[in-house]
């Protein structure tokens, strides 16, 4: 029992190395490409202007109508324009042509 407790003592130090490694692993591959995406949807809020494309976190598309500091009206259909937070728009695709059959 006695060199069951020793040598249980003695790879404690690189258990910490593995949580270590783990930690800087999981921090690379989730936590950096998320921040590079909420940096890339700030970038895009800034640059915001009249007339862009835009996208609603609800999937609503619209066009950008006017810009305030932390709201941005947008035109969601000819004469309906609705005031939302900048942080529920993202930019919107492309829109696909549909191949009717």
């Amino acid at each position: 029992m006695i060199l069951l407790q020793a040598q249980g003592g003695q790879g404690g130090g690189s258990m910490w190395i593995w949580m270590i490694l783990l930690l800087v692993l999981m921090w690379v591959l989730m936590l950096r490409p998320q921040r590079k995406k909420e940096k890339e949807e700030q970038k895009f809020r800034s640059a915001l202007k009249k007339g862009d494309r835009v996208l609603f976190s609800g999937g609503i598309y619209g066009k950008v109508h006017s810009i305030a500091e932390r709201t941005v009206e947008v035109e969601i259909s000819n004469g309906v324009i609705v005031t939302v937070e900048k942080s529920m728009i993202q930019p919107a695709p492309e829109p696909k042509t549909e191949e009717k059959k």
